[in-house]
């Protein structure tokens, strides 16, 4: 992929980061000081939870992954860099005018599916700009491409036929009384999902391979072992109490080595290795925590609470933020963040992390806690407000460094 298209994927890719942690701003401060709320009417914190949720999704976490897709499929001209340009542009278009749509109040009321009339339909149209254009970049590269990646291009071709269909009113309800929610196996089938995407990550970014290593195989193999084991677990409705379930999601903790074994398999950017440091440590605590809020008395006990509140930021604002980044350094030269926003949004994730939590193990005990004025829900909710400007401040820092194309060696 040209410069220009790498800076474009910067660009975009940060710039929804900025603008989804502004909004988690305005929640945050929503959340401490609720009489807000009545100066904003309508738009209301109900207005605003779809911005920050698809914004951070469909922005963040999907715009870096778009550009390790444009740096395997594209060729390294002007032409490439322009298709690139104009489905980026798409997307953004797309997400912005989703956020019109979710603030006035439309949306099909399913978590990460917001996309509801008009916007439903352009969101399949911007998908298809995207496909098409990599699809048709992709035939003038085509002596670079395995036979592997056309097949995983293919497949992706479905992927925005599968989220219009998923979003809407007629696939499944918004709350399905049918099921008593996540099970061992779908939380092992979806953690096992980040796990393939990893490590495809490296070959789609064309990463040369450490000589003599045996990682690459060993980590398919291990790959094949757990997606049998997973086939055979009980699915369905499945009670967290059950053996298999807790065995099965354990079996994850296995991953924690095989992860880091695999990663440094490969020779990854200069400046990456911080990022990949920190993502890996998210990934452990991502692991063992996600097993032991898992158990039944801890499950029961932290249900319903703030606690799982921060177990999702560990993992998207912990694990995939620091990632992500990596994967920006790793598309090509540029200017690398300053340190201290490094530092800045780790300790900021942490901190964040740790007032949810204990603010949830509260609300196990004293259900009414959050009824109440003052005392632990106002410190947790200020900490968390606190945290979160100190990740915004970070993230500006990054949009206005990494997206900049100014090669240097540092």
């Amino acid at each position: 992929m040209s410069p220009r298209g790498i800076t474009a994927v910067r660009r975009h890719s940060l710039g929804w980061l900025v603008a989804a942690n502004l909004v988690g701003l305005l929640l945050a401060a929503l959340l401490l000081w609720p009489g807000l709320n009545d100066l904003l009417a309508p738009l209301t914190y109900g207005r605003w939870v779809p911005l920050h949720l698809d914004w951070q999704l469909y922005g963040w976490c999907a715009l870096p992954l778009v550009g390790v897709l444009f740096h395997y499929y594209l060729p390294d001209d002007d032409r490439a860099a322009f298709a690139a340009r104009l489905a980026l542009g798409f997307w953004s278009v797309s997400l912005l005018l989703g956020g019109l749509s979710w603030l006035s109040g439309r949306v099909s009321g399913k978590l990460f599916l917001d996309w509801s009339g008009p916007v439903r339909g352009l969101w399949v149209f911007t998908g298809l700009v995207l496909w098409l254009g990599v699809l048709r970049q992709a035939r003038r590269r085509p002596a670079g491409i395995a036979w592997w990646g056309w097949t995983l291009l293919v497949l992706l071709g479905a992927v925005p036929f599968v989220l219009f269909w998923a979003a809407g009113p007629d696939s499944y309800p918004p709350v399905d009384p049918d099921t008593g929610g996540a099970t061992g196996a779908s939380l092992l089938g979806s953690t096992l999902g980040v796990v393939g995407l990893f490590g495809l990550i490296p070959w789609l970014l064309r990463l040369p391979a450490v000589p003599g290593t045996r990682a690459r195989r060993g980590y398919a193999a291990a790959f094949a072992l757990a997606v049998s084991f997973y086939a055979g677990m009980g699915h369905g409705d499945t009670s967290n109490h059950r053996p298999d379930q807790i065995v099965g999601l354990g079996s994850l903790i296995i991953w924690i080595p095989l992860v880091w074994w695999y990663a440094r398999a490969f020779v990854w950017a200069a400046g990456s290795a911080r990022w990949l440091g920190a993502a890996f440590i998210w990934w452990v605590l991502l692991v063992l925590t996600g097993w032991i809020d898992f158990l039944p008395e801890i499950a029961d006990h932290l249900k319903f609470t703030n606690g799982l509140v921060a177990h999702a930021h560990l993992a998207m604002a912990g694990l995939v933020t620091s990632l992500f980044v990596a994967l920006l350094l790793n598309l090509g030269p540029g200017r690398m963040p300053h340190a201290t926003s490094f530092w800045l949004w780790q300790l900021g994730c942490a901190v964040h992390v740790v007032a949810l939590l204990w603010l949830g193990w509260r609300e196990g005990t004293e259900p009414a806690l959050l009824y109440l004025r003052g005392g632990a829900t106002d410190l947790a909710y200020g900490l968390r407000l606190l945290a979160g400007g100190a990740m915004f401040l970070a993230s500006v820092d990054w949009w206005l460094t990494l997206a900049r194309h100014e090669p240097t060696t540092k």
